[in-house]
């Protein structure tokens, strides 16, 4: 008989804070993040709109060697990337324009997805949780309508640009992971 794995408390997460000035620089993330990910993991990213979701998830797809452009599925719902070599296929979900929880999203048989492949959601939170006890969590924060300063002029990266991204595994999957791989 299968026992509900218990909800996991802090003590079953571990984070890493990263700062991130470039879109270039996001896209180094998810190649760093393709290094650490393997078939059966779920990433959930949230952030406000344009800050770099799809950015992350395209390098992501770049580090996993996947066949085809990844872009934005927000009016398809969900794109499924074959790898071009052994490795996951990558599933790319934008929940954005879905409101409910994981009963909207089960006709996209993400749970029979997920044990082969990285399952990656846009603005999943609140929504596919249920899946799995174990994901990895990706908030991404921009400052919105940050005045111009001296940094411009220094050619100090420009301060719309930058984005602190918070990565927390949580649960047992991710509790010898080191995360602090993808701050370098």
């Amino acid at each position: 008989m299968d026992v509900p794995a218990a909800p996991h408390s802090p003590a079953d997460s571990v984070s890493v804070e990263i700062t991130v000035a470039s879109s270039e620089e996001m896209r180094a993330l998810g190649r760093r993040l393709a290094a650490l990910v393997r078939a059966g993991d779920l990433v959930m990213l949230s952030g406000e709109l344009g800050a770099g979701k799809t950015t992350l998830t395209r390098g992501l797809g770049e580090g996993l060697n996947v066949r085809g452009a990844v872009t934005s599925p927000t009016f398809v719902i969900a794109r499924v990337h074959p790898s071009l070599g052994d490795g996951p296929p990558l599933v790319h979900v934008d929940a954005y324009r879905l409101s409910g929880g994981l009963e909207e999203m089960e006709d996209l048989d993400l749970d029979v997805s997920l044990p082969e492949s990285v399952v990656v959601v846009e603005w999943g939170e609140g929504k596919v949780e249920e899946l799995t006890e174990e994901r990895l969590q990706v908030r991404i924060h921009r400052s919105l309508g940050t005045a111009p300063d001296a940094s411009e002029v220094s050619g100090a990266p420009d301060a719309d640009e930058v984005r602190q991204v918070v990565v927390t595994g949580i649960g047992r999957r991710w509790q010898d992971v080191d995360l602090k791989v993808l701050a370098r």
